[in-house]
């Protein structure tokens, strides 16, 4: 790409490719459009513009899917879809064209896409439907499975441009890991999404695409920096997405959309071919991120979890062999037989939550202490929690960010709103300060085992916010150490929506009265504070928690989460916000 042709061009470009890619027929009427879908420019700085506007209901009061298509996309969760496409009474065609379709009306509502492969997808789906009539065998046990991915991952013949106009119209030369293992499975990639610019921040915006929107309210954030697979999963484009997570990008994108979220262990999930940006092999000394799914169930999480796992070692020279019905001699606990331990854990020590994410914590914690079998125990916050932020923050900037700032000198391209005054070129860590920044990990790495025994007894999950607010507006997004502090441990994590913010939650007239901890916790409550925020603002959108267990208990971490879930849904007075 020429050194003088500049960002404006390079996204005019790329939004006509992209353009093309969509049919003709499967275009929505600009009467469905709302008036927030302004410029790709004015969706980046004019947020004040944005109205309150629901679009979750438009893939099926528009009219361009048939009653198929919306049974297709509606009706099952992924074993349900699997077995009649294997039985072969939907062909793998029908189910690619009917999510495709679905990916592309909701593309159109929110920026979610970057690149839609559809033609190729429709290519695989026929391939594999020729497979299965030849021989009578699925060519893997995803057969026909449509999944989407964040833009980061390769797929070869297409851009993985991180939302940077330098990257733009750089096909990849090969698929990523994660990307092959997939299809090896028989699952087809319909699409790859948007992210932040830089994917350092938790608003997904950029230059390139524009500002991906939240389908349930277009003044809230979709979430980063996987915000466009939290989106098109939750307007069932695609039945499971996947992301990457270093600071929270798969839980934060999950709790913003109402949807489900996994970040497993490092060596879980193929990660590889995703340096675009930054100094090659950076992750591997500083802090390392790791790819998982985005469902709309647990369900869904262990359906696709339960394949990978197993397989990852062979695609992927960041994973280590596995197995996914646990790895462990003692496993987590049959709750019909023995106490299962959920240890409650309010805060991260440096930011206290706001009212509604304290009051639903309490009522899920309320919830599994009335559940038999289910035993709930208060963690004091350990004072080590304070320092994985501050650690994490800074071995993510190891490199100084320079390679990244070069890629958007090349064409003259400004930060984003969110990034400008966070972002700045620095300089590169010596070995020496990295030795000792890990050393100090090592020290809170140990210190956090205590948080597993309480008087004697094994804490088999935790259950924690996601985040110390609810889904903030645009370029609000405050506190990330509720997130980044179980990436810097390696723990497993996973987000389950639990209810609908309501009017109950407002608390019109009360503000906070606890003394502040410090900038963090001042910032944050300037998103309660009834002078810098209309509270009304957050009313139906999502409440969630998260729920950690210890390094490497993925399969645990499932187990917890499939628990903690069902008692949430079955509890009278929580509604989950997946049913919204």
């Amino acid at each position: 790409m020429s050194s003088n042709i500049t960002y404006p061009g390079i996204a005019q470009r790329k939004q006509s490719h992209l353009d093309a890619q969509i049919p003709a027929e499967w275009k929505l009427p600009a009467s469905f459009i709302p008036e927030g879908m302004l410029s790709i420019a004015d969706s980046i700085t004019n947020v004040k513009e944005y109205q309150s506007v629901n679009v979750m209901g438009i893939p099926r009061s528009c009219g361009l899917l048939t009653h198929q298509e919306l049974a297709i996309t509606e009706n099952y969760d992924i074993r349900a879809l699997l077995t009649i496409i294997a039985e072969g009474k939907l062909s793998s065609e029908e189910v690619i064209r009917a999510f495709s379709k679905r990916a592309a009306i909701s593309h159109q509502l929110t920026r979610c896409l970057t690149e839609p492969l559809f033609d190729r997808a429709v290519a695989k789906a026929k391939q594999l439907d020729l497979h299965l009539q030849q021989t009578g065998k699925p060519i893997g046990p995803l057969h026909g499975l449509p999944v989407s991915v964040k833009d980061p991952f390769h797929v070869k013949g297409f851009d993985s441009s991180l939302g940077i106009a330098a990257l733009a119209f750089q096909p990849a030369t090969e698929n990523s890991p994660l990307v092959d293992l997939l299809e090896s499975l028989g699952a087809v990639v319909i699409a790859k999404t948007n992210v932040p610019q830089t994917m350092g921040a938790l608003d997904s915006c950029n230059h390139l695409f524009g500002r991906t929107l939240n389908p349930q309210n277009r003044k809230l954030t979709a979430g980063g920096s996987t915000g466009g697979e939290g989106v098109l999963v939750a307007m069932r484009g695609s039945m499971v997405g996947f992301g990457s997570d270093i600071g929270g990008s798969i839980r934060v994108p999950a709790m913003c959309n109402g949807i489900y979220g996994f970040k497993p262990s490092v060596g879980r999930v193929p990660y590889g071919s995703q340096d675009a940006g930054m100094m090659p092999g950076n992750m591997r000394v500083s802090l390392q991120a790791v790819a998982g799914p985005l469902a709309r169930s647990v369900a869904d999480l262990g359906a696709i979890m339960e394949e990978i796992v197993s397989r990852a070692e062979l695609f992927g020279e960041d994973c280590i062999p596995g197995q996914w019905r646990g790895e462990f001699p003692a496993q987590m606990p049959d709750t019909r037989k023995q106490n299962l331990t959920i240890g409650v854990l309010r805060s991260d020590g440096l930011v206290e939550p706001l009212p509604p994410i304290a009051k639903v914590l309490d009522e899920v914690a309320r919830a599994l202490g009335r559940t038999p079998g289910v035993e709930v125990v208060e963690i004091p916050v350990p004072p080590a929690l304070a320092k994985c932020q501050a650690i994490a923050g800074r071995l993510m900037g190891a490199d100084g960010g320079n390679s990244m700032m070069d890629l958007l000198d090349k064409t003259g391209e400004p930060l984003i709103p969110w990034l400008q005054g966070r972002t700045k070129r620095g300089k590169e860590m010596t070995v020496t300060q990295l030795g000792q920044l890990q050393a100090q990990r090592s020290v809170i790495e140990r210190e956090l085992l205590k948080m597993w025994n309480q008087n004697g007894r094994r804490v088999d999950a935790i259950i924690h916010p996601v985040a110390p607010h609810p889904v903030p507006e645009i370029d609000r997004y405050n506190a990330v150490g509720y997130t980044s502090s179980f990436v810097l441990l390696d723990y497993p994590a996973g987000v389950i929506p639990v209810r609908p913010f309501n009017q109950g939650d407002l608390e019109k007239g009360k503000e906070m009265k606890t003394p502040l901890i410090g900038s963090w916790d001042k910032a944050n409550r300037k998103l309660w504070d009834e002078q810098t925020v209309d509270r009304r603002v957050y009313l139906d959108s999502p409440l969630s928690i998260q729920v950690v267990t210890p390094k490497q208990r993925d399969y645990e971490l499932f187990r917890a989460m499939e628990i903690i879930d069902r008692v949430v849904q079955a509890d009278r007075n929580i509604r989950p916000a997946s049913k919204l």
